[in-house]
């Protein structure tokens, strides 16, 4: 029922509901109780603002009143004339309108009955009465007044036009109430009863279904044969709108009927093919048979695909569900059950692979030589979950190849960044259009074995929404005690993933939620030193951007200085993503070269690669000396890598404000934070004078402000900032320092320790503070990475101000002064 119908339906209703006798007693009363009464109406009113309602002169309608200055005006009113301006309001959605947000034409209405609801709002039975024009506004409070002046209605009387518009709003009305039979029948005798002009437009007016803009239009309009004539052109629209519903309606009746005679007739067809001996579906069904009695699954999988090819037996083939059986039985019989690769046990064999195709990663390499060693002595084990955890382009997902071509399994990689539907692997359950199984199963469909190396790439790059978690899914895929018996929604029964050797890769493990990160065996791949990325660039990417560009090995040669040019100015990562990329410039234009027949030099030399590359990216050395107090040098972790930072602190005459500038993360604010308030703390024993904090504003600043930082890492290197700006000690030169630190003057052991001291050996440092905790982490590394660094290793805050600022203070310090009123206090 549209809003026509709707208001029609209700206005019949409501004069009953308000107590007042029949509505059309009411509406065919009111012309001359307007001709009696129009010269008493005041010229100042009072103004209710009302939501998506137009009210017309005649008509009742029933209004909800809730807002505190709509309540105030209503109860006034009632006790005294009980009349009131209605205008409506521009926009619906405004709790608190002005003058300018209210329309400015409106229609006086008397309070025929007021209601006070259980919920504290008020309903009000009103009946328009006159339409006024406000041509001054009054108060806004406690609620809206106004001047109003009067608006005659202009509805010529004894003429043909007037008569024919009457008689063409009825015909539309009556047609409004046959096409739609949910409006009453009394709806019509309402429709009979009315024969007064005015008030017929008024009452149509009311209740077309048009936008508050349209209505508020009619009533706007001062010319009667204007307004009857625009109502009419809603009217027609409304007809159009119902009769075009109508014949939808009838068409999708025949549709159904054309549905169901062609049941019929596919019914018979059947039979016709039964007696001529045609073949029906038995012949895919006994096909499916004779492939399941091969197959080695369990018994009770075998007795549910027999189910399954009976059910289909008795679908008939011309049936929506007919397909989606047959699917379902094809990918229950394609699946491997038990099928397994034989695994190859040459564990020198394997190592070689390994060792050949990629260069350092001995953690990982170790573990995977373990589990073939078990499973040659055992020859039955569980597939362990490995997650490989690293920044980009260090080898995390070409390692799952090489670890499938070691063990001479087959390799699947299944990419899970943006994933975020948990259906993907799950699977849809049958009931859906559609529906099919997982990416899980899907892969174990294609690769056709039921051992396989599955790689599940960015596993931290997993999202969740309304339709689910997928990493929430992964809890049963990746546990070795569960996934023996994981159940895919589509497939209804039980698979075994057991014997499947999955490896996760990562470039952060925050992302990754608790309980999956539970299941797997984390090993760290941290990225590679100048010396090994030279080994990789010689072993691994030369070769393959030769082979690539279609050069041979005479072609072209580099010489050792222009590969580490190209990795110290070329390239910053931790991974070889971009020495590759710098690579296959320099070979491509070797190879434009030969294409050209133009002359060139064979091998590359450090002067070919500066001329092909550019000016250099990077500085080789890009720590700056701490030639003033306040500047510390820090070690931070990011995604690709580790990288050295600068802190920067500076005073200004103020009132002790701490101002934090850098793009710093919630952490590191707090160590910020913590930093200054261990310094206030121990002033005294530091040698800084206490008042400087009340009198001089402090900001920490931490350069490349556009790029986004946190963590606690940066506690220890802000903390001797500060202390050397205050104390106006310099820092030590080529040191630096990564750790949190607590209130108490604890220091305590961070991570990424590996990656930041490769960064200090890039820079150029020499000395390392890091908390003694994390001496096991300097013990795990490699000693040609530490070489030439001395570590400071340090439990107090103390020793770390001993060890980085220099004893004797600057020449020319900072002379603090104060003022006399802070110090007398």
């Amino acid at each position: 029922m549209n809003n026509f119908e709707n208001q029609l339906y209700q206005s019949l209703m409501v004069g009953d509901y308000a107590g007042e006798g029949d509505l059309i007693q009411l509406i065919t009363d009111d012309e001359g109780d307007d001709a009696t009464q129009q010269d008493s109406y005041s010229s100042v009113i009072p103004i209710l603002s009302v939501r998506n309602t137009v009210l017309f002169p005649g008509v009742v309608i029933p209004i909800t009143v809730g807002r505190q200055r709509s309540i105030k005006l209503v109860k006034k009113a009632q006790r005294g004339d009980k009349l009131i301006g209605v205008c409506a309001q521009v926009n619906p959605n405004n709790d608190d309108p002005s003058w300018d947000d209210i329309y400015h034409v409106g229609t006086l209405a008397k309070i025929i009955k007021m209601i006070v609801l259980p919920d504290g709002n008020t309903t009000i039975i009103i009946q328009g009465k006159k339409r006024f024009k406000i041509s001054e506004t009054l108060t806004e409070d406690p609620y809206f007044t106004a001047k109003a002046d009067y608006l005659e209605e202009n509805f010529p009387k004894n003429n043909k036009k007037i008569e024919a518009l009457e008689e063409s709003l009825k015909d539309a009305a009556a047609k409004i109430l046959h096409l739609n039979p949910e409006i009453p029948r009394e709806a019509q005798v309402a429709l009979d009863n009315i024969d007064n002009t005015p008030f017929l437009t008024h009452f149509l007016s009311s209740n077309i279904n048009a936008p508050v803009e349209a209505k508020q239009k009619l009533l706007e309009i001062n010319d009667g044969v204007e307004r009857a004539t625009l109502l009419l052109e809603f009217m027609m629209k409304d007809i159009q709108m119902l009769e075009l519903k109508s014949e939808i309606q009838k068409k999708v009746h025949t549709d159904i009927d054309q549905q169901q005679r062609d049941y019929f007739l596919r019914q018979q067809m059947k039979v016709l093919q039964t007696e001529l001996g045609e073949e029906g579906p038995e012949k895919e069904v006994e096909e499916l048979r004779i492939k399941g009695a091969l197959k080695k699954w369990p018994k009770t999988v075998a007795q549910h695909f027999e189910k399954e090819l009976d059910k289909i037996l008795r679908i008939n083939p011309s049936a929506a569900e007919y397909p989606i059986a047959l699917n379902y039985a094809e990918t229950l019989v394609e699946l491997p059950w038990n099928e397994f690769t034989d695994d190859n046990f040459d564990l020198k064999r394997a190592k070689n692979i390994l060792d050949k195709d990629h260069h350092g990663l001995e953690k990982v390499k170790e573990r995977v030589i373990e589990y073939l060693a078990v499973l040659k002595l055992k020859n039955d084990l569980k597939g362990p979950i490995l997650c490989l955890y690293g920044p980009p382009g260090v080898g995390k997902t070409s390692l799952g190849k090489s670890i499938g071509k070691a063990l001479g399994r087959k390799y699947i990689r299944m990419s899970l960044g943006g994933v975020h539907d948990e259906a993907e692997i799950r699977g849809h359950r049958k009931t859906y259009v559609g529906a099919m199984p997982g990416k899980i199963i899907q892969n174990m469909k294609k690769v056709k074995t039921s051992n396989p190396v599955y790689v599940l790439d960015e596993i931290d790059k997993l999202s969740s929404d309304f339709r689910g978690d997928p990493s929430s899914a992964f809890l049963e895929v990746l546990d070795p005690e569960q996934n023996s018996t994981f159940t895919d929604n589509y497939l209804e029964v039980e698979y075994d993933l057991s014997k499947v050797l999955f490896i996760a890769t990562a470039n952060s493990l925050d992302s990754i939620q608790p309980a999956l990160r539970d299941r797997m065996e984390i090993i760290e791949v941290t990225g590679y030193t100048m010396e090994e990325k030279l080994e990789i660039a010689k072993k691994h990417l030369i070769p393959k951007q030769r082979k690539e560009h279609g050069l041979k090995a005479s072609d072209i040669s580099f010489d050792k200085n222009a590969i580490i040019k190209i990795i110290e100015d070329y390239t910053r990562e931790s991974g070889v993503r971009n020495l590759e990329r710098a690579i296959g410039k320099v070979v491509r234009n070797i190879t434009k070269s030969i294409a050209m027949e133009e002359e060139y030099q064979k091998k590359v030399t450090t002067d070919a690669v500066r001329k092909i590359l550019g000016g250099e990216i990077f500085d080789k050395e890009s720590y700056q000396d701490n030639s003033v107090a306040g500047v510390v040098t820090g070690l931070a972790w990011t995604s690709v890598g580790g990288e050295i930072l600068f802190i920067e602190t500076a005073l200004s005459r103020g009132k002790g404000k701490l101002t934090l500038s850098g793009q710093l993360g919630d952490v590191m604010k707090e160590s910020a934070m913590t930093a200054l308030s261990y310094l206030k703390s121990k002033a005294e024993k530091l040698g800084i004078d206490y008042r400087v904090f009340d009198q001089y504003d402090l900001h920490v600043h931490v350069p490349a402000g556009a790029v986004p930082k946190d963590g606690p890492s940066a506690g220890i290197t802000m903390l001797t900032a500060m202390a050397s700006l205050f104390t106006q000690r310099k820092v030590k030169n080529k040191i630096a320092m990564t750790g949190e630190i607590t209130l108490r003057g604890k220091v305590m052991p961070v991570g990424g320790i590996k990656e930041k001291i490769l960064a200090a050996r890039r820079a150029g440092l020499k000395e390392i503070i890091l908390c003694q905790k994390n001496k096991r982490d300097i013990e795990e590394i490699d000693e040609q990475y530490i070489k030439g660094i001395t570590f400071h290793f340090v439990d107090k805050v103390e020793d770390v101000l001993e060890i980085a600022l220099l004893k004797a203070k600057v020449e020319d310090p900072m002379k603090f002064t104060f003022s006399s009123e802070n110090n007398s206090n």
